[in-house]
């Protein structure tokens, strides 16, 4: 064990209503990958920024390097080599690879971009990096090389605490691969790395020790070879979790929507039947024109082609509007841009789909909205203290369910659920399974797009693998497992 490069002392940080941290202590060491672990709103988050002086703690002092300090600064805090990698990357698309990784480093005279260039090429050959060319735009990048771009300007500043925040959530399993690669040359040269993802597979993989937080709460410390997924679990949540998963169909042979030869501007003849009581999962790579498909069935994107028919009945979707109307509910996969105003009120955001229904005398009613929004907090468990807080305050998990209850508010009988539990915690997760299984209980069908292979295996009567545009393959239950779903998802 390396030694102790940082050390996070009885640490609390109050906002009006909350205890966001709560006298939190968590040693780091040296050249050791230490994650943090938790449901969304444990406190991770507060106590990053408290370390990277983002945020200023109100008790507690962080000890880095030897120096006690009562709180960081944004310039303290690099100054001893502290990096964030956060999920929203910090890139500024207009200007080059190079350019990204020197933007705000100490650089003397003249800025020379070849200098530049070479020196990021360094970089990339050192840890074996390819296919990025320093000279290229951000925006001509794909996420997975943004990413790497992220941690190349961390390197380049000589991070000697490296902190990165849901690292694989946009990356291909290969690229997963070349990033545990990369974490691993960093870990050998003494670099401590904070880890924090909501993916547990990826601790067992790539982490020394886990440290755990509940309700702004430091829970425990444990070896990564220690322990296991169900007491890391229980650690978390503070409770076990049975049962995560539909353990029995719902699904009857009455067929609820029909798309037929499907075409739009990234999908080609795509025909699929969803069925009442059913959760149809949709699987394929990144690329393989999913969430497209759905998109065109939603009326967001222009349809080139095909028919669709809602319970024997041929319609015809335009726009969202037309598929609201028409019972049709669209959960998108970006939740903070697609899928809710993030600055407007929880009780606004919930009542905005059915206005209409939420007026008295010609005018909106205070009064029925907070009425409709009091009703789906309580029935989807949204955790807030009051339905005036705005959504950009809420957890992931509980704006995922604020845009659940948007849809759910216009009697929607058809849900198309994007990546329904990406970047959401364990707990939060299974309470996301919980309602979709309650949602065909009640006789209302579900189509799920997700790139997690567990969630698809064990929440789908049905799957639908896509490539390049096309639907390549349908799979029944009795006949999922991993390699069938790739192998179609490969086009083999």
């Amino acid at each position: 064990m390396g030694e102790v490069i940082l050390q996070m002392k009885n640490i609390t940080k109050r906002y009006p209503g909350v205890l966001a941290l709560n006298d939190v202590s968590i040693n780091f060491r040296k050249g050791e990958v230490h994650a943090l672990l938790g449901e969304n709103g444990a406190g991770k988050s507060t106590l990053i920024k408290v370390l990277s002086g983002a945020v200023t703690n109100d008790e507690g002092e962080i000890v880095i390097d030897g120096e006690t300090y009562n709180h960081m600064t944004p310039a303290t805090s690099r100054k001893h080599g502290v990096e964030v990698i956060y999920q929203e990357y910090n890139l500024i698309p207009s200007l080059s690879v190079a350019e990204n990784v020197y933007l705000g480093k100490q650089m003397h005279g003249l800025i020379d971009k070849r200098t530049m260039e070479k020196e990021t090429q360094a970089i990339f050959d050192r840890f074996n990096i390819e296919n990025i060319n320093p000279k290229k735009l951000i925006r001509d990048l794909s996420p997975a090389q943004q990413q790497l771009v992220e941690i190349t300007k961390a390197i380049s500043k000589n991070a000697r605490i490296l902190v990165m925040d849901e690292p694989t959530a946009q990356l291909t399993q290969s690229e997963v691969e070349k990033l545990y690669e990369i974490i691993a040359a960093m870990k050998a040269q003494d670099v401590a790395i904070i880890y924090i993802s909501h993916r547990l597979e990826e601790l067992f993989a790539v982490t020394d020790c886990v440290s755990i937080m509940r309700d702004g709460c430091y829970v425990d410390t444990v070896e990564t070879k220690e322990t296991n997924r169900d007491q890391l679990i229980a650690l978390m949540v503070g409770r076990e979790l049975t049962n995560t998963y539909r353990t029995e169909s719902l699904a009857t042979d009455e067929v609820v929507l029909e798309a037929m030869h499907y075409e739009g501007f990234r999908n080609e003849d795509c025909s699929f039947k969803l069925y009442k009581g059913e959760i149809l999962g949709v699987a394929g790579l990144v690329g393989a024109g999913r969430t497209e498909l759905m998109r065109l069935v939603y009326g967001a994107d222009k349809k080139l082609g095909g028919e669709l028919i809602l319970n024997g009945q041929k319609i015809s979707i335009n726009s969202p509007k037309d598929a609201l109307e028409k019972g049709i509910g669209l959960i998108p996969e970006d939740r903070k841009v697609q899928g809710c105003f993030l600055n407007n009120t929880i009780e606004w955001n919930i009542a905005i789909s059915d206005i209409k229904n939420q007026t008295q005398g010609g005018l909106v009613s205070e009064a029925k909205i907070q009425k409709l929004a009091q009703e789906f907090k309580d029935k989807l468990n949204i955790k807030t203290p009051s339905l005036k807080q705005k959504v950009r305050n809420l957890s992931g998990g509980n704006q995922q369910k604020v845009v659940l209850a948007k849809v759910l508010a216009r009697k929607t009988d058809i849900i198309i659920f994007d990546e329904p539990t990406r970047g959401i915690d364990v707990g939060a997760r299974y309470e996301i399974y919980t309602l979709m299984s309650e949602l065909v209980e009640q006789g209302k069908s579900i189509i799920m797009i997700s790139s997690d292979m567990e969630e698809l295996i064990g929440m789908s009567d049905r799957v639908i693998v896509m490539s390049e545009g096309r639907i390549t393959g349908e799979l029944k239950r009795e006949e999922f497992s991993q390699e069938a779903i790739l192998s179609l998802a490969s086009n083999e």
